[in-house]
């Protein structure tokens, strides 16, 4: 996949301007007052390894073996899931991903912006992940599961597909209490961006 500077500089300028707004530490949401780009005092960062803070809880190491990771084989359907409009998935208290997000997300990954990482079981989408990659960093929107544990595994193998790939971050925005346990931590503005602009400057593959 491009690098960063090739979305930064992209020729599709809905493409370009939120690669931009994204390297400026700045995501999407849809809070009911229409498409905006917002930020947070503190960023929730996930490790992308056992030895850098991952926590693992024994049940969900165990149900790790049980699914299956993809990359991109079913996007419209993670958008869906993590809208909760998915057949399967549960509903989501407050839906920030309106329509126009919708769209725009499935735009993204038609210029090579957006992606999702999957988790499968049985052959069916279990859950997975929805973010945005620049440089060597992904950006997690949102996940959701179908299955018990499948949007938190899904978070794990991708943290260890993106160690593998030579990514710097995965960036999972906003912290609570669900991925809290899987040791996702808080870094302050002048720390995210020191971690961001390194992240940017690097050439990796998803």
């Amino acid at each position: 996949m491009p690098t960063a500077a090739a979305f930064l500089n992209h020729a599709d300028p809905l493409t370009r301007e939120v690669a931009r707004a994204y390297a400026q530490g700045a995501f999407l949401m849809d809070n009911g007052d229409g498409l905006q780009f917002y930020t947070v005092d503190t960023r929730a960062l996930v490790p992308l390894t056992e030895a850098d803070g991952l926590h693992v809880p024994r049940r969900l190491r165990r149900d790790l073996k049980r699914f299956e990771p993809r990359l991109n084989t079913a996007f419209a359907e993670v958008v869906e899931g993590c809208r909760g409009h998915l057949p399967g998935s549960p509903p989501r208290d407050g839906e920030w991903i309106s329509d126009e997000l919708a769209d725009l997300y499935r735009h993204l990954h038609a210029t090579g912006l957006a992606h999702s990482f999957e988790v499968w079981r049985g052959g069916e989408l279990a859950g997975g992940v929805l973010g945005i990659v620049l440089g060597g960093v992904f950006f997690a929107e949102s996940k959701f599961h179908r299955v018990t544990n499948a949007s938190k595994a899904a978070l794990v193998l991708l943290a260890a597909h993106l160690h593998t790939r030579g990514f710097a971050l995965l960036d999972a925005q906003i912290q609570n209490d669900h991925i809290a346990t899987l040791g996702v931590y808080e870094v302050g503005p002048e720390e995210y961006a020191a971690k961001l602009g390194a992240a940017l400057e690097l050439d990796v593959r998803l």
